[in-house]
This record gives structure tokens, C-alpha cells and sequence, in this order.
């Protein structure tokens, strides 16, 4: 019999700030992340039909709970597409405080609290701030994932420090990527994406099926034209 998968709500932050026109990871930083981002969010909803998977967006005036957790995979898919750049600056301490208030509201209480935070822009939030933060998060049973890229020499020290305050029995998984073609295709072998077993076989075919429902949603090559703006 298939394993049980675990229940589970996530809230996905993108960052979405200037920074993310950067071509360091092909397309862009911002298509490449989208990309990821809509895999991952595939790949949740798929490994338990009761799953649920939000989005919101770090830049800007204020960072934006855009779906609040739904097991609607369409719905998560379209917002992702109609994301746009904004704001030279991500605020990482009140995204990820409005994420946790996100996942509290829950529908269903039964399912276990995730955030998956993409940071590709430069931490501005003091250390010291993000692990009070983190303390709280990992008091309230709130798993956090992390992608850094992009900003890594300057945010890593952050984010690791995040991480190690957040962690509880090996829930946090905290990933760099380095520059190059392929965002996702370095996140498909990570915790990130295999859920907390590892158990590999079944978070790949899901990611797999995830990745046939993007394409069919309009994604993959389609965001090219769409993230990278004339000059």
C-alpha cells in the first residue's frame, strides 16, 4: 500500500522584487522561480488530495497573501502567472509574519503548518529580528523551507541562523542554489520537494504529474515572453 502522506498546509512566498529581473538563473530569476514555484505547488496538492497550497508575493508596498491555502491546484497556478515586479525591497520579517497568520487561519486544523520561502533578494531584517521570528514559528508547530538564491553571499549567514532557530526534529530544510539554467531541476532532489521522508519515488511522481498539469496551465516556456520586459 502507497504511503501515507502527510496533511499538510503551505503558504509559498515569492519574491518578487527588481531584483528578480536579474538573467543569473535562465530565463530570469523571476521566471525560473515561478517555474519552481508552480512544480512545488503541484507537487503538494498531488501527494494528498487534502492537501492545500497558498501563495503570496514579498515585495512591493506590502507583502500579499494572493490565494489564501486552497486544494485548488488552477487557481494557485494562474496567480503565480499574473505576478508581477515591484518594489526594490522585500520585507522578509512581515511576509513571513503574514504567512504564519495565513496558515492559522486554516480551514483545516489537522493539517500540519509549512512556509516556503524564496529569497532572492537582499535581507535587510537584522539577524537577530528573523530568529526571534523563527523561535515563534517553530513554537507554533510552523515548518519553514527555504530557497536561497540569487543573494547568497550576503543572505546566507541570515537564513542559515533562521533555519537553525526554526528547525524542529528536521522539519526546516534550508537549500542555496547557485546561478545557472535550471532553479528547479537543483530543488527536485531536495527535502523540499521529496516531503519529510525523503521517500524520493513518490514526491518525484507527483512532481512529475505536477509538471504536466503546469505545462497544460500555460507554464514552462510560456513565462519567458512574459517575465522579461523590453528594455
Amino acid at each position: 500500500s502507497p504511503p501515507t502522506m502527510v496533511l499538510e498546509s503551505t503558504l509559498v512566498c515569492l519574491d518578487n522584487s527588481e531584483f528578480m529581473r536579474n538573467g543569473d538563473y535562465a530565463p530570469s530569476r523571476i521566471a525560473a522561480q515561478a517555474d519552481a514555484v508552480n512544480l512545488l505547488c503541484g507537487a503538494k496538492t498531488q501527494s494528498n488530495p487534502e492537501n492545500t497550497v497558498g501563495l503570496m508575493t514579498l515585495a512591493g508596498k506590502v507583502p500579499k497573501v494572493l490565494i489564501a491555502p486552497t486544494a485548488e491546484l488552477g487557481k494557485v497556478l494562474s496567480a503565480v502567472h499574473g505576478i508581477a515586479i515591484e518594489g526594490e525591497q522585500v520585507d522578509f520579517a512581515a511576509g513571513i509574519q503574514k504567512a504564519q497568520l495565513a496558515l492559522k487561519h486554516r480551514q483545516n486544523k489537522n493539517q500540519r503548518q509549512r512556509i516556503v520561502l524564496f529569497a532572492g533578494s537582499p535581507i535587510e531584517t537584522e539577524q537577530k529580528d528573523l530568529v526571534k521570528i523563527a523561535k515563534k514559528l517553530k513554537k507554533n508547530n510552523v515548518a519553514v523551507d527555504i530557497v536561497s538564491f540569487g543573494e547568497t553571499d550576503s543572505n546566507n549567514e541570515k537564513l542559515e541562523a533562521f533555519h537553525a532557530a526554526v528547525n524542529s526534529n528536521e522539519n526546516s530544510h534550508f537549500v542555496t542554489v547557485p546561478p545557472g539554467p535550471a532553479l528547479l531541476d537543483a530543488l527536485i532532489s531536495t527535502p523540499i520537494f521529496q516531503g519529510e521522508d525523503g521517500g524520493g519515488g513518490s514526491g518525484f511522481a507527483a512532481a512529475a504529474a505536477a509538471g504536466a498539469a503546469a505545462a497544460a496551465a500555460g507554464g514552462g516556456g510560456a513565462y519567458d515572453d512574459f517575465w522579461v520586459e523590453p528594455h
